[in-house]
């Protein structure tokens, strides 16, 4: 594993996901991570809820003011998903994982009545992302095997960052590719001792584009996830304890 260099390691961080959410632990750091995770992922992908919104369906379980019926199912699928990670973290990811991880967001949906949409299954139709061309329908399980076979041992940040990459250009879903993909990352830094980041709605642009340059320029994408990390760090650090210290 690796370490960034950070006043409080990955690893406490870690940690403290998983204590506070044992303790249901109110404003801490699992709390408010999954309240902006889930709001910046699903409105990166056009989501209408707000964050205030967001908030209040996580500690409320109901929805204030007007909202639409598939923001609020897939927002509460998220919350899920991110459970459904932590309790993944450590284990090795399989392709079959990342196709429950499609299941649990889209289950419910609008999308999930259409018989040709396959939640928690590779796409059946062939789709674009930024004007580019992504993996073909049937040569998804076989790129998505290999992606995941590539990267089945310990991952550095570079690594993980590159297996991004590689999974949003195969884009192996129908819809939900982000924010699976944006789980998988997260994931993948707790697993490895990496910072924890979450991608936000207002910099996504910066976000598209080192994607979209990835192949010509990865140090792009490789920076705005270092700032993701340290904003990550600056926001949360003070929910997570100095070594020696308790969570609780």
């Amino acid at each position: 594993m690796t370490s960034d260099e950070y006043a409080i390691d990955a690893e406490r961080f870690r940690e403290a996901l998983v204590e506070q959410r044992a303790m249901k632990l109110k404003g801490g750091l699992y709390h408010l991570t999954q309240i902006v995770m889930a709001y910046n992922s699903n409105h990166i992908e056009g989501s209408q809820l707000t964050q205030e919104q967001t908030r209040y369906l996580y500690e409320t379980h109901t929805v204030m003011g007007d909202a639409p019926v598939d923001d609020v199912i897939e927002t509460v699928n998220h919350f899920r998903l991110f459970d459904m990670m932590l309790d993944a973290v450590g284990k090795s990811l399989t392709t079959m994982r990342i196709r429950e991880y499609h299941a649990v967001l889209k289950t419910g949906t609008s999308d999930a009545d259409k018989a040709w949409f396959a939640v928690g299954g590779w796409k059946q139709r062939a789709n674009v992302v930024g004007g580019r061309d992504t993996t073909p329908p049937g040569l998804v399980e076989a790129e998505m095997g290999d992606l995941v076979a590539a990267f089945s041992g310990p991952m550095t940040f570079d690594d993980i960052v590159d297996f991004h990459y590689r999974f949003e250009s195969i884009h192996p879903f129908q819809d939900g590719n982000g924010r699976v993909g944006r789980i998988v990352m997260f994931e993948q830094c707790l697993a490895n001792g990496i910072m924890p980041f979450i991608v936000l709605d207002d910099d996504k642009l910066y976000y598209y584009r080192g994607l979209s340059e990835y192949d010509s320029q990865p140090g792009y994408l490789r920076d705005t996830f270092r700032h993701f990390q340290d904003r990550y760090h600056a926001a949360f650090g003070k929910f997570v304890a100095e070594p020696g210290e308790s969570n609780e």
